[in-house]
């Protein structure tokens, strides 16, 4: 099965689907919105979701993981990569006044969605909702937030963390979740031989791993 990921390049030059999934450009699927209820940096707010996008009932339980652990977010660029609906986005965004937020995917719903959402939280101004060619070649980021698409295969996946985790400003911090049986360990090592940084497993929860990699 060929997959759509969110970069081939970092111009994003993108592989084609026929799927319908959530890394799909345009889902099939009837745009049927919803409001759920989350908790995002500690507070319970309302969003807005739509069937044809990653996790749209709920926030997933790997992302749940990752806030977790996450420290809070910088003074400055971050990246989430694979933002779906927005969750790591918005986190960021609400946690830390002075963060300025990329969310990336290349979901053209998912990024309606997290525009919108950005905007009933009160943080449009600092939330850029993208498709991965639209953001600046130039801009590097303080931090990588990501619960990246595992399931887009091996090779496509190499691809979208070789383009966009050397964009990791120097000192900067990259944190990855990803399923321990879907390869969190061989993939921390492959991270680790790129010579981006020093890739750490700084925790383990509900099946998943947690991966920090330091500029």
């Amino acid at each position: 099965m060929s997959h759509r990921a969110l970069t081939g390049t970092t111009t994003g030059t993108l592989a084609r689907v026929s799927e319908d999934h959530y890394f799909t450009a345009q889902p099939a699927s009837a745009d049927e919105r919803r409001r759920i209820l989350v908790q995002l940096a500690g507070r319970d707010v309302e969003v807005e979701t739509a069937s044809g996008i990653f996790s749209p009932g709920h926030v997933d339980l790997g992302t749940q993981v990752l806030l977790r652990h996450l420290p809070p977010a910088p003074a400055g660029e971050l990246l989430d990569l694979g933002c779906g609906w927005g969750p790591l986005a918005l986190a960021a965004a609400m946690g830390m006044a002075d963060a300025r937020v990329t969310a990336v995917d290349v979901n053209r719903r998912a990024l309606d969605l997290a525009a919108r959402n950005a905007a009933r939280l009160g943080v449009a101004d600092r939330v850029a909702a993208l498709e991965p060619g639209e953001v600046p070649e130039d801009l590097q980021f303080d931090a990588i937030w990501s619960n990246p698409p595992i399931r887009i295969g091996k090779e496509a996946l190499h691809a979208l963390l070789t383009a966009w985790l050397p964009r990791l400003a120097p000192g900067g911090e990259a944190w990855l979740v990803v399923q321990k049986n879907l390869g969190a360990d061989s993939l921390a090592r492959w991270i680790g031989d790129q010579g981006w940084g020093t890739v750490e497993k700084v925790g383990s929860a509900k099946g998943f791993r947690v991966l920090r990699l330091t500029r």
